[in-house]
C-alpha cells in the first residue's frame, strides 16, 4: 500500500528481527575506530565466558556440549566474519551491535540456502553467538536498549532507506532530521499511526509488503514508489533513470506549491477557509508557520512521552514544550489534545502504559487516549495543569480525545476544573483555554448535541472515526482494502457532524488523514466544512485545491453523493459537470 507520495532511491538497511532487542544508530566518522573497539572488546568478553563456562562443565558434561562451545568460540574468533562486520562501521557507520545483527542477516541467508541439512541447522550456532555478543555489547554501550534510529547523518552521498518488518510511531519520529529517504515495512495500513507520521515527514513509503524484509538484502539498490505502493529491488539502468527523473519532476512541483504558502485560502466564490497544522514536537511549530498555516489545529501532545525509558514528563518541562509552540505561534491559535496512548502507540517499556495495557487482547478498543488519563488521575493532572499554565502566553485550545460517554464528558470536565483550581491554590497563573472534544467513536457523532451542550467545539478524528465505524483495524494490511473514507456511512458521520456543529454555532475541524487529502477537499468544503488541519507538508496541495474551487454548484452533488451506495462514483461525475464551466486560473 502507498502511504506516502514519491520517490526514494537508495541502498537497503534492513532492521534486524524482533529475535533480540537491538539498538540501531549511526556514529560520526570520528567514533568508527573506537566502535570498532567496543566490539573487539565485547567479543574478547564473551570469548572469555565460552573458556570459563568449558572449565565448569567438564567431567560429567557431554562431549556434544564442550564440542559446542568449541564451535561458538571458533565463530567468535573467524577473522572473515570480524571482518565483515567491521565493514558495515566503516563503511556504513553503523552502531556495533546494528553492524553484528546486519552481518547475522546476510550470513543467515546463506545459510538457508545451503542444501547439506547438517551444515543449515549449524545458523541456529551463528544466531546464539550473535544475540550473546549483542547483548553483551548493549549491556555496556550506556544507550539502553530499544531500536532508536538516531538523526546523526551517515557520511558519505549514498542514499539509505529502511526496510523492516514494522517501525514504532515512536522511531518514526527519530527520522527527523535523519539520513533515510523512504521507507518499507512488511505490516501496517494506510493510516497506521506509523503511515502518518511518514507522511508528516514527507518520506516516501509503502507498508504491507508482507515479505519486503526477508525478500530484500541488506544493501540492495531498491526504489520505493510511494505513489503506485511498488518497491523495485536491484532496478535496471533504464528503470533507475526514469524515476531519478520522476524525483525531479517531484521538487518542481513541490517548489511551485511552496510559493502559495503565504496566500490566503479563499475559494473561487469567496469562503474563506482555514488552514492548521498538525505537529508533534515543539520543533514542528516553526515549520508549520513557514508552512502559510494559521495555527495548530492538533498538537499529538503523546510524542512529549515516547523514547523516555519509561520515565514520564513532569509538569515544568510540559509547561516548558507547550509554552514554546505557542510562543512560536506568534498569536495564532494552538489545539492541544490530551495525551492518546495505546493500540499502535504504546510508551516504553517499564511505563505506566506498558505495564497495564500493552498485551491487551485488543488495545484499539482498550484502556486509551481519554480511558487511560482518567485512570490515571496523577499523570493526567500533571499535563492538564501544564497546558492551562501554558494558556497564559497566547491561545491556547485543550482538545479530548476518543471520549464516547456523557460519563466521560463529566469526568474529564471534572478533572480540567480540579486543576484549575489546585492552580489557584497554588498561586500559579494560568489562561483560559477553550475545551474541545474530538468525534472518533461512532457513538460520539450519534450523541453529538450532548456533545455541544459541554463542549466548546468539535474536531473530527476521521483515521479512528472510520477504523471504528467500518470496525477495521487500520494497522492490519490484512483488511486495510476495506479501510473506505468514501463508505456511505463514513460520509453520513462526518457530514452530519459538520452540519450539526454549525447548526448549534461551534467551530468544527478535522485533523485526520482527510483533511490533508486533496481527493476529499472539494467534497468537505461542499458538505460546510471550512477548518482543515493536516501536515504543514500538505498545506499548499489543498489551498491550491481550495483556490481552484467554487464551492456552491458543489453543494446539490454533495447531497447527491451522500444519498448513493456508491457515494464516490455519484460525487466524480457530479464533480465534474459542475467544474466544467470554472475558469482554472490558480
Amino acid at each position: 500500500m502507498p502511504v506516502s507520495r514519491g520517490v526514494a532511491i537508495g541502498r537497503a538497511v534492513l532492521v534486524a528481527s524482533s529475535w533480540v532487542d537491538v539498538a540501531h544508530y549511526f556514529i560520526e566518522a570520528d567514533q568508527v575506530g573506537a566502535e570498532i573497539r567496543r566490539l573487539k572488546a565485547a567479543r574478547d568478553q564473551v570469548c572469555r565466558e565460552f573458556e570459563a563456562l568449558k572449565l565448569d562443565v567438564q567431567g560429567d558434561t557431554p562431549a556434544e556440549l564442550v564440542a559446542l562451545l568449541d564451535v561458538h568460540l571458533m565463530l567468535l574468533h573467524d577473522e572473515v566474519l570480524a571482518s565483515a562486520t567491521r565493514q558495515w562501521i566503516e563503511e556504513r557507520h553503523y552502531n556495533a551491535e546494528w553492524a553484528v545483527a546486519a552481518q547475522l542477516e546476510m550470513l543467515s541467508r546463506q545459510f538457508d540456502e545451503m542444501e547439506d541439512e547438517y551444515l543449515r541447522e549449524r545458523k541456529a550456532d551463528l544466531e546464539q553467538v550473535a544475540e550473546r555478543l549483542i547483548r553483551t555489547l548493549s549491556a555496556h554501550s550506556g544507550r539502553g536498549g530499544g531500536s532508536a534510529l538516531g538523526p546523526v547523518s551517515c557520511e558519505g552521498d549514498v542514499p539509505v532507506v529502511l526496510v523492516a518488518n514494522d517501525i514504532s510511531p515512536a522511531d518514526m519520529m527519530q527520522f527527523k532530521g535523519g539520513v533515510f529517504r523512504g521507507f518499507v515495512t512488511d505490516v501496517g495500513g494506510r493510516t497506521s499511526h506509523t503511515a502518518i507520521v511518514a507522511r508528516s515527514l514527507d518520506i516516501p513509503a509503502v507498508v504491507g509488503a508482507r515479505d519486503a524484509s526477508r525478500i530484500i538484502r541488506q544493501d540492495d539498490w531498491i526504489i520505493i514508489d510511494g505513489d503506485a505502493g511498488l518497491v523495485i529491488v536491484d532496478p535496471s539502468p533504464m528503470i533507475l533513470e526514469e524515476y531519478r527523473f520522476r524525483q525531479r519532476q517531484g521538487q518542481l512541483e513541490r517548489d511551485r506549491l511552496a510559493r502559495l504558502r503565504h496566500r490566503p485560502a479563499v475559494s473561487l466564490d469567496g469562503q474563506r477557509i482555514q488552514l492548521l497544522a498538525n505537529i508533534e514536537l515543539p520543533s514542528d511549530a516553526a515549520a508549520a508557520v513557514e508552512a502559510g498555516a494559521e495555527g495548530v489545529g492538533l498538537f499529538r501532545s503523546e510524542f512529549l512521552f515516547m523514547n523516555r525509558g519509561g520515565r514520564l514528563p513532569d509538569e515544568q518541562e510540559q509547561y516548558e514544550a507547550y509554552r514554546d509552540v505557542v510562543i512560536a505561534l506568534r498569536g495564532l491559535p494552538v489545539t492541544i489534545r490530551t495525551i492518546d496512548i495505546g493500540a499502535d502507540k504504546p510508551l516504553d517499556r517499564m511505563s505506566l502504559s506498558e505495564l497495564r495495557h500493552e498485551h491487551s487482547l485488543n488495545p484499539a478498543m482498550g484502556l486509551r487516549a481519554i480511558r487511560w488519563s482518567l485512570a490515571d488521575p496523577g499523570m493526567f493532572m500533571v499535563q492538564l495543569r501544564a497546558i492551562l499554565r501554558a494558556a497564559q502566553h497566547g491561545s491556547v485550545r485543550l482538545l479530548v480525545p476518543m471520549i464516547s460517554h456523557p460519563g466521560e464528558i463529566r469526568a474529564a470536565l471534572d478533572m480540567i476544573e480540579r486543576a484549575r483550581e489546585s492552580l489557584r491554590r497554588d498561586g500559579t497563573a494560568f489562561g483560559d483555554v477553550a475545551v474541545g472534544a474530538m468525534i472518533e467513536v461512532p457513538a460520539a457523532a450519534l450523541m453529538l448535541p450532548i456533545f455541544l451542550k459541554h463542549f466548546d467545539f468539535i474536531s473530527i478524528g476521521t483515521n479512528d472515526l472510520i477504523q471504528y465505524t467500518l470496525a477495521i483495524d487500520r494497522a492490519d494490511e490484512s483488511v486495510a482494502h476495506l479501510y473506505d473514507p468514501w463508505h456511505p456511512a463514513v460520509l453520513g458521520l462526518v457530514a452530519s457532524t459538520i452540519q450539526t456543529t454549525h447548526a448549534a454555532g461551534k467551530e468544527v475541524c478535522i485533523c485526520g488523514e482527510m483533511a490533508g487529502d486533496a481527493e476529499f477537499t472539494e467534497m468537505l468544503l461542499a458538505v460546510g466544512l471550512r477548518s482543515f488541519s493536516m501536515h504543514p507538508s500538505q498545506l499548499p496541495a489543498i489551498k491550491q485545491r481550495i483556490l481552484r474551487t467554487e464551492i456552491a454548484p458543489l453543494a446539490s452533488h454533495a447531497t447527491l453523493a451522500l444519498e448513493a451506495e456508491d457515494p464516490r462514483a455519484v460525487w466524480a461525475s457530479g464533480r465534474l459537470r459542475a467544474l466544467t464551466a470554472i475558469p482554472q486560473a490558480v
